[in-house]
C-alpha cells in the first residue's frame, strides 16, 4: 500500500494545529472514510481518543508526537511521510470491555485501550471483592483502587501504581492494586488474556467507587466486569526499531 491518502487530526494545542496545517499543505487531506492511514498529532491521550473514534475503520494509525507524553507516538518529522509509514512496523492490540452495574440499577459499557480502573470516590478506602472467571479469589481488598491493564497500557497508570510492564505479545493482563491497605501492600496478579475479572464493591454507600475505562467514567458502581474485546483490533504503526516491544523494553532499563 502506498499510504498516499492520509487523514491528519490534531489536538487543540496551537503547536499541534500548526503542524497539522503544514502537513495538510504538503500531503493533502482526505476524509476518515477514504484514508489509507490516520495520522494523529498530539500526545498519548489524543492517540487514545483517535483510536476509540476510528475503531470501526480499516485504516491503521501512525501517530506523531506533538503533546506532553508520547509513548504511543512516533517522533515528529514532516519529510517523506508516506515512505516512512510504508516502512513502519505494525502492532495489533485489543481493548478491554468494561461492563458496570451501578447502585441505582443502571448499566453501562465502555472500551479501554490502556486500562480499566476502580477508584474510591470519597475519604473512605474502597472495599472490593475480586472474582476471576466466576470464582472468588479475594474476599476483601481494602485500597484506594484497583486496575486491569493491557500490555499496551502497562506503562501508563499501571506502572505508576507499581504494576508490571507486560511484553506486547504476552497473552496476559495485569491486575494491580492502588495503595492496598488490606492485604497490606498486595501488589496484584498476572492473569490470562481471556480471563473475566469481576469486582464487587462492598459497602458501596459508605465507600463509593467510580470505574474508569481510559477516559470514560461511571460513578457509584456496584459491580464491574472486565474482559478483552477480541472482536475489535487496533493497528498502530511505528518507525522501524521503535515499535511497542522495543519501547516496553526501553522503559524497563531507563
Amino acid at each position: 500500500m502506498a499510504f498516499d491518502k492520509i487523514h491528519f487530526t490534531a489536538n487543540d494545542t496551537e503547536k499541534a494545529q500548526d503542524a497539522k496545517a503544514r502537513l495538510v499543505g504538503i500531503y493533502g487531506q482526505v476524509s476518515l472514510g477514504e484514508a489509507d492511514v490516520i495520522v494523529p498529532l498530539g500526545g498519548d491521550g489524543f492517540m487514545l481518543s483517535t483510536l476509540h473514534a476510528s475503531q470501526s475503520l480499516p485504516a491503521p494509525v501512525y501517530g506523531m508526537h506533538q503533546g506532553t507524553v508520547g509513548f504511543l507516538m512516533n517522533d515528529y518529522n514532516e519529510q517523506n511521510l508516506p515512505a516512512r509509514i510504508k516502512a513502519a512496523e505494525r502492532a495489533e492490540i485489543h481493548p478491554l470491555n468494561m461492563h458496570t452495574l451501578c447502585v441505582d440499577g443502571s448499566e453501562a459499557e465502555a472500551l479501554a485501550i490502556n486500562e480499566v480502573s476502580l477508584l474510591r470516590m470519597g475519604p473512605q478506602a474502597a472495599k472490593l471483592q475480586i472474582s476471576i472467571n466466576g470464582r472468588v479469589r479475594m474476599k476483601s481488598l481494602v485500597c484506594d483502587g484497583a486496575l486491569v491493564s493491557t500490555p499496551a497500557g502497562s506503562t501508563a497508570y499501571n506502572y505508576s501504581a507499581h504494576g508490571p510492564i507486560l511484553p506486547i505479545g504476552a497473552n496476559i493482563l495485569a491486575l494491580t492494586a492502588v495503595a492496598a491497605f488490606r492485604p497490606r501492600r498486595w501488589r496484584g496478579a498476572l492473569l490470562p488474556m481471556d480471563a473475566t475479572i469481576s469486582f464487587e464493591v462492598l459497602e458501596p454507600k459508605k465507600r463509593p467507587v467510580a470505574a474508569v475505562a481510559d477516559s470514560s467514567d461511571v460513578k457509584n458502581v456496584l459491580r464491574v466486569d472486565i474482559s478483552i474485546e477480541s472482536s475489535i483490533s487496533h493497528a498502530l504503526l511505528f518507525d522501524p526499531g521503535h515499535g511497542l516491544e522495543e519501547r516496553l523494553l526501553n522503559e524497563q532499563f531507563q
